[in-house]
């Protein structure tokens, strides 16, 4: 299992590359999973489903199962929120976990850019970042570089890059950005 984060701004295009990823690495023969930052408040549950009255009751944990798939909703009931690492200990094993946000934490990212944002960048300052994807070309970088339309060059960085998940758990605990 290796682990790739994939950052940038909002408005950069992150979550439009990785619904294409996905299909594309799967393509190739790799099996998928995400793990995406909220920022907002959400809820994947509603109001008058049993699933919902259940956390609202004060459940801990509301597991909802069915043919199709399982879903496990965890509350914090006003605990801290969970780091990176912890969340991704808890994914079953694929070939590929691909993080969407978390852009401050030490894991190695792609760097996703769009021009029309108007956002400064994170390379070079962030030296967690080692591949770079954007609409405004690749001069000067002295990294690896993908139009962020060729999915195909994303999805070889992603191969490339995607580190094993004990180390990158390993670096979390850590804090560290020794890559």
């Amino acid at each position: 299992m290796r682990v790739i984060g994939l950052a940038g701004w909002s408005g950069a295009g992150k979550t439009t590359l990785i619904v294409k990823l996905i299909p594309c690495l799967i393509a190739r023969g790799f099996s998928v999973s995400t793990l995406k930052h909220a920022h907002h408040g959400f809820d994947v549950d509603q109001p008058g489903k049993d699933s919902y009255a259940h956390r609202e009751a004060g459940a801990s944990e509301v597991l909802v199962a069915s043919a199709n798939r399982w879903a496990l909703m965890h509350e914090l009931r006003g605990g801290d929120e969970p780091r990176l690492g912890a969340l991704l200990a808890h994914m079953s094993p694929v070939d590929f976990v691909l993080v969407e946000g978390y852009k401050r934490d030490p894991l190695g990212k792609i760097e996703v850019h769009r021009l029309a944002n108007g956002k400064a960048l994170l390379y070079p300052d962030d030296p967690s970042i080692k591949a770079f994807v954007s609409d405004a070309g690749g001069e000067g970088l002295l990294l690896p570089y993908a139009d962020l339309n060729d999915v195909e060059a994303v999805a070889t960085l992603v191969e490339r890059l995607a580190a094993p998940l004990g180390e990158t758990i390993a670096r979390l605990e850590r804090g560290a950005l020794d890559f």
